[in-house]
């Protein structure tokens, strides 16, 4: 288990609403996830987290065949594609989202043609992953999830498989010690993997 150094969230002076508050939360974290990718070794980064997740797809079960969801990182983001190569490695299959105009999530099988040339799977694919791995921009301690603000995780999560855990990747330093605003929609989380190791 790795430490992760953690940082305080900024209240918002004064009430606003939780979009309001999301907005510009957002704003100063997009700031800080320059700052600490810039800061980072990214190829380290890419084989801590990659064996991390393997920990994760242990302990849930999971064995060749079988499928996790992953996405494929930009730059300022935890970098996943080791994590991609260690689930091949492993003969696990990995689900990728679409974004769809209305922000919902299509998915499609990783591989390496571009994505507009891979096959859509409809929006109930991800009830096939035995493990969602999800981004996000904070997390706090009562697993409530910040992400880039279009929703698109909070339609998709509420299709997978009951008992399914989502875990969210962040740098370290990205977990939030105060309560992260929230909607009604928002879905909470099931844990948090760094390069530091897991949290949550």
């Amino acid at each position: 288990m790795g430490h992760m150094s953690r940082y305080a969230a900024q209240p918002a002076p004064g009430p606003a609403s939780p979009a309001a508050a999301k907005k510009s939360l957002r704003t100063l974290l997009r700031a800080r996830r320059r700052e600490i990718a810039a800061a980072r070794d990214r190829a380290a980064d890419d084989a801590a987290l990659a064996a991390v997740a393997g920990e994760v797809v242990d302990e849930a079960g999971l064995v060749a065949g079988d499928w996790v969801t992953l996405y494929e990182a930009l730059p300022h983001e935890p970098p996943t594609a080791g994590i991609a190569a260690e689930m091949a490695r492993r003969g696990v299959r990995v689900l990728v989202p679409i974004t769809l105009p209305d922000l919902d999530l299509d998915w499609c099988e990783l591989d390496d043609r571009p994505l507009e040339q891979r096959e859509a799977l409809g929006h109930n694919a991800i009830a096939r992953a035995g493990v969602v791995f999800a981004p996000g921009l904070s997390v706090d301690r009562g697993r409530r999830r910040l992400g880039q603000g279009g929703g698109c995780y909070d339609r998709a999560l509420p299709r997978r498989s009951p008992g399914v855990p989502v875990i969210v990747l962040l740098h370290p330093g990205e977990i939030a010690e105060q309560d992260l605003p929230v909607d009604a929609h928002d879905q909470r989380v099931d844990g948090i993997i760094s390069a530091e190791g897991r949290e949550l």
